[in-house]
């Protein structure tokens, strides 16, 4: 954090995931909109996060500090790595308390993630008030020691257990919750109007079990007229996929495959149903783009958190809840044709629209300037 000649009003530590690093540009940009300075407005995160590339572009700064996730397996391999790991979180507390102690924001606010633990961690040593955001049913361990250590929580689904916790739901884009223009060009074009049209997405850098069942389902349903698949690939298994399947199926199905959706607020309108993984931000975006969806939750999430965020929007009747171990074709295919009954998917659009909470950023800042005045 470079010199300063004023204070900030608050460090944003955290990050390491766009889960982590959306909802913190959405509460930032909520705070910039009620008229705080960017440049009161800093960030703390890691140097291999996405936060790294993406806040910069947001215009704000942000100082990067050592560090990465633990390997939750055994191996020596596995052993060597978080040994590193535990070397570089000490340093990088260190660099934390050092930089926060020279700024002195009135606030901290941790968006979770392995990124988050040294600036919330200095933040408690140096008394400075702290506010954690937690955007999965399961509540990660960043954001339990906090907790623990006197942070304020607020959290993103009823029934996350963070003592004294406030709901405020998981902030979005902007682009997703403005009201849309019907007449805004869909990713894959106006002529599927007729059709039943499915999205597929499993993150930025892809979910191979995903993409694996809907390659082949788009091969059993290559006679289907009726039907159109986007099917987002994630930029690593995007090459993996062209090499197992290198032509789209030859048939009457319209089919569409790219490594990343540059406009995810136009794939959700154009979407009657998708397919996707349960991560914090794709389920709070679903329910406030009112979107009926197969959501398969990614195995070995830390707490299972995925499944707990799927099973939010399943117990809702917002979605079908698909594990992993049985995401195939020919499952895929069995949902998916329960869904082309349009009253069923009217139904699980409101379902997930009363889960949706559009002014969660708006929300998350309250409780930051609270706890700033509070001090």
């Amino acid at each position: 954090m470079a010199p300063t000649t004023h204070r900030p009003f608050v460090v944003v530590t955290g990050g390491g995931t766009g889960g982590h690093v959306y909802p913190a540009l959405a509460v930032a940009d909520e705070l910039v909109r009620r008229g705080h300075a960017p440049a009161d407005v800093r960030f703390l995160g890691s140097a291999r996060g996405m936060e790294a590339d993406m806040v910069p572009a947001a215009g704000y700064a942000i100082d990067l500090l050592p560090g990465r996730g633990l390997l939750r397996r055994v191996s020596w391999a596995a052993l060597r790595q978080n040994l590193r790991t535990a070397l570089d979180t000490v340093t990088a507390l260190g660099r934390a308390v050092a930089l926060l102690r020279r700024s002195r924001p009135r606030v901290v606010f941790g968006v979770g993630g392995y990124a988050a633990a040294p600036g919330v961690v200095a933040a408690r040593l140096l008394r400075i008030p702290v506010v954690v955001h937690e955007q999965n049913a399961a509540p990660g361990v960043v954001n339990r020691l906090a907790v623990a250590l006197g942070a304020r929580a607020a959290v993103s689904i009823p029934g996350t257990r963070l003592r004294g916790a406030v709901c405020t739901g998981n902030p979005v884009r902007a682009a997703i919750v403005a009201p849309v223009d019907a007449a805004v060009d869909t990713p894959v074009g106006a002529d599927d109007a007729d059709r039943f049209r499915v999205g597929v997405f499993g993150g930025s850098l892809g979910a191979g079990r995903i993409n694996d069942a809907v390659l082949d389902l788009a091969t059993a349903w290559a006679d289907r007229a009726d039907t159109a698949i986007r099917h987002v690939t994630g930029r690593r298994d995007y090459q993996r996929c062209m090499e197992r399947h290198p032509q789209p199926p030859v048939g009457a199905l319209r089919y569409e495959r790219v490594p990343y959706e540059d406009d995810m607020p136009g794939l959700y309108r154009w979407a009657d149903v998708v397919v996707t993984r349960a991560g914090a931000v794709t389920v709070a975006e679903l329910a406030v783009a009112g979107e009926p969806a197969v959501v398969v939750p990614l195995p070995g999430a830390p707490s299972d958190h995925q499944t707990a965020n799927g099973r939010a929007l399943a117990d809702a009747g917002a979605a079908v809840l698909l594990p992993d171990e049985r995401c195939d074709a020919r499952r895929l295919a069995d949902e998916l044709d329960a869904l082309r009954d349009p009253g069923r998917r009217a139904a699980m659009a409101d379902a997930a629209r009363g889960l949706a909470r559009p002014d969660a950023a708006a929300r998350v800042a309250d409780l930051v300037e609270e706890t700033a005045r509070a001090r």
